[in-house]
């Protein structure tokens, strides 16, 4: 008997990506598009190993569940891990990750997005399918000779800084651990973080979701924002106060923000709700502003990219089986 994987919150390209993995692993695959909650956790019964995604929710009441249900094994396909609660899944359930997968996708996507906020690709974009082919309102920087701060500089962060760097721009760096990879590369600086707020004309996040980076963005620390900075966040939304950010936008001192994820984003992001409407009050205001993009955590989202996590998905799960050390276990 083939051993047996349910992957919750599926799209099509999520069906098409493991079951091209699979080829390699033999895994009988059950694809269930719901998001896992405790309305659909008895979809889960009878598989021991279960897949979810960022935005599926695992608190100790569903954690509880799962484990009844005789499922043993929680095979994220996401490097994040905060929307499982790990003190309730401790000596039941396993949790493994997708610590990394090619960074190239979302330091690539980062990179897009502090172009189209700064030159006003979108506003552009908009204005010449409704036949206005003015500039007025368009102009934007040189980012040649600017600077840039990074706030983290893992592996996507690092990328970002050579990308940036390549484009003439003084990059400066905040992370708790020197990246000297980097430094050997280029002409980088680490610094603290007021002396990057108060130097840098964009600023970008690469740092993980912790009780220390919750809200690293809030009224105190835009206040020390060089004004008419450029704020882009691929991270997690979770880093930035949302509605402090939307009162420095008013106030003019923030000049725009690109935002690939938001703090709520659970229950609009990777949905088509262009039938509807967005009953999120924050969300809406966000997205009235003219110098602000959204997109819906689509950095990620490469060929090679899906293709890495449905291999690492299934190669942890099969060493889940096969009773091998788990590498890439969230303890």
């Amino acid at each position: 008997m083939p051993q047996r994987l349910a992957i919750f919150d599926t799209k099509p390209y999520d069906e098409e990506s493991f079951r091209e993995a699979n080829d390699t692993y033999g895994f009988e695959l059950t694809f269930f598009e719901p998001r896992l909650s405790k309305e659909t956790a008895i979809l889960a019964a009878g598989f021991e190993a279960i897949c979810l995604f960022v935005h599926d929710l695992v608190n100790a009441e569903l954690a509880d569940t799962l484990y009844h249900h005789g499922v043993r094994l929680l095979a994220l396909r996401s490097n994040g891990y905060n929307h499982i609660d790990l003190a309730a899944t401790k000596d039941r359930l396993k949790v493994v990750r997708v610590p990394r997968y090619t960074p190239y996708a979302v330091a690539e996507f980062t990179v897009g997005l502090m172009l189209s906020l700064n030159r006003k690709l979108h506003l552009a974009y908009s204005r010449t399918k409704a036949n206005n082919f003015s500039l007025v309102g368009l102009q934007g920087f040189d980012m040649h000779g600017k600077t840039v701060g990074i706030i983290g500089s893992g592996l996507i962060g690092s990328i970002v800084a050579k990308l940036l760097h390549g484009f003439g721009m003084r990059v400066l760096v905040y992370d708790h651990r020197v990246n000297n990879d980097l430094i050997k590369e280029i002409d980088c600086f680490y610094t603290d973080l007021d002396t990057l707020f108060r130097e840098s004309h964009i600023v970008s996040l690469h740092c993980p979701l912790t009780h220390e980076t919750h809200h690293l963005i809030n009224a105190a620390t835009i206040r020390k924002m060089r004004p008419g900075a450029l704020l882009i966040n691929t991270s997690r939304g979770g880093l930035i106060h949302t509605h402090d950010l939307i009162d420095a936008l008013k106030s003019k001192h923030i000049a725009g923000a690109a935002l690939d994820v938001y703090e709520e984003e659970e229950r609009f992001f990777f949905e088509d709700l262009s039938h509807s409407f967005i009953d999120d009050d924050t969300l809406a205001r966000l997205m009235t502003f003219p110098n602000v993009m959204v997109s819906a955590h689509q950095a990620f989202f490469t060929k090679e990219a899906l293709q890495e996590i449905a291999h690492t998905t299934l190669s942890n799960t099969k060493k889940f089986f096969d009773k091998t050390p788990l590498e890439n276990e969230v303890k």
